[in-house]
């Protein structure tokens, strides 16, 4: 298979200051080198090179091949093979160099970035949590979050919001983990969305309050993204990349049910969650039908744990949600709350607006007064995510 790279896009016209709440990294060669102890270094997750000449991540007795779906940016649309491996000299150098991915910001005017792994981790760890042997795990948790530390977010604290990962299986280890990474400055970590899904206590078990109680101590927001726990059933003869593409927002609309259900909002009030990725047509729909059955049919009372507020009102207040393109729900944003929408850009993936995120921002945000493009663009996520803004933000 051949790919070949675009030519840099020429720099866009800045009419917004943009942090994207969901993109991902790729994880490079030399994640691991250095940074296992020594006794479980060769058993740390390591690339490997087919007979194809495909170069896939081998761990724990399992192949992890790097499918061309999770890096388009800088190539051709139509040349795309999504399922395909890739190699790392087939991908756009941002997919997985920091200094290279901060360029690719700066010629799509995006200030800053929330990045979440890619398919060797799982979008919240899932890969390490679920290893044969638990140390092994945690030690490459620990790795993965301080390669980001030292590597990804260190060198440009500016431009990269520090988000880290878990190790799932032991909630006590994670709370520990969220409390070291807030300590170097992060202020997010990626969270399954529906746990049980992945073979652990649910929401609804109480398991998870540890993990709750060190994101509310220590201001980390914790973030759902779409696919964290997999995902939903699909009939294996149809075509299973545009069918689980189109369906993303059902999997947040679900986990954000079985978050608010499950209490959480209520047990930590000051607990902030952020649906990564999944869209916010949803969000009025489900506004709607819990206002629904909590106040006029009745069978949502029994079961909510609260007489002082609404479900509606706990998922206006607890949560946040993420937009790549709702058009049709710019008109009745306010049954969300302006304050708690925002932008994502989803470099490097299929769905990405890079290199032409700034004109397709001004498109879809015309109509918009400029202090709610502000607050969709930046003013919301820098609140969120307590991350510093350029001197001078547009508008």
């Amino acid at each position: 298979m051949t790919i070949e790279l675009l030519p840099d896009p020429p720099a866009a016209d800045i009419a917004f200051t943009v942090i994207s709440v969901d993109d991902h990294l790729v994880e490079p060669r030399h994640l691991f080198e250095g940074r296992m102890p020594a006794h479980l270094a060769d058993r740390a997750p390591y690339i490997k090179t087919t007979s194809k000449g495909n170069e896939v991540w081998v761990f724990d007795d399992q192949v992890f091949p790097q499918v061309g779906l999770n890096a388009v940016v800088g190539r051709s649309r139509e040349d795309s093979t999504p399922l395909e491996p890739v190699r790392y000299d087939q991908m756009r150098r941002g997919c997985w160099d920091p200094k290279a991915r901060v360029e690719d910001m700066d010629l799509a005017g995006i200030w800053a970035s929330v990045n979440f792994p890619s398919q060797l981790t799982g979008f919240c760890g899932r890969v390490y949590s679920s290893c044969s042997d638990p140390e092994l795990g945690k030690a490459c948790v620990r790795a993965w979050n301080d390669w980001f530390a030292e590597e990804w977010r260190e060198p440009y604290p500016d431009r990269y919001v520090g988000l880290g990962i878990v190790y799932l299986a032991d909630p006590d280890e994670a709370a520990r983990e969220i409390r070291r990474n807030a300590a170097r400055g992060f202020h997010a970590v990626s969270l399954p969305e529906q746990p049980h899904r992945m073979g652990y206590p649910s929401l609804h078990s109480g398991w998870w309050d540890p993990v709750l109680e060190a994101c509310v101590e220590t201001d980390t927001v914790a973030c759902l993204h779409v696919g964290s726990s997999g995902m939903m059933d699909m009939a294996l003869d149809g075509p299973l990349v545009e069918i689980g593409a189109t369906l993303f927002s059902s999997l947040s609309l679900t986990a954000c049910v079985d978050w608010l259900w499950s209490g959480v909002a209520l047990r930590f009030p000051e607990l902030r969650v952020a649906m990564s990725e999944g869209g916010i047509g949803w969000v009025p729909l489900l506004a709607d039908r819990l206002d629904y059955i909590h106040g006029w049919s009745g069978h949502g009372r029994k079961a909510w744990p609260s007489t002082e507020l609404t479900p509606t009102e706990v998922l206006l207040r607890n949560f946040w949600f993420c937009s790549l393109d709702d058009p049709s729900i710019w008109p009745i944003r306010d049954r969300i709350g302006i304050d708690h929408i925002m932008v994502e850009v989803d470099y490097p993936h299929a769905d990405s607006t890079w290199p032409d995120t700034q004109r397709f921002l001004v498109e879809r945000l015309a109509d918009l007064p400029i202090e709610d493009q502000r607050r969709v663009t930046h003013g919301n996520a820098a609140d969120l995510f307590s991350h510093p803004l350029p001197e001078d933000p547009r508008p």
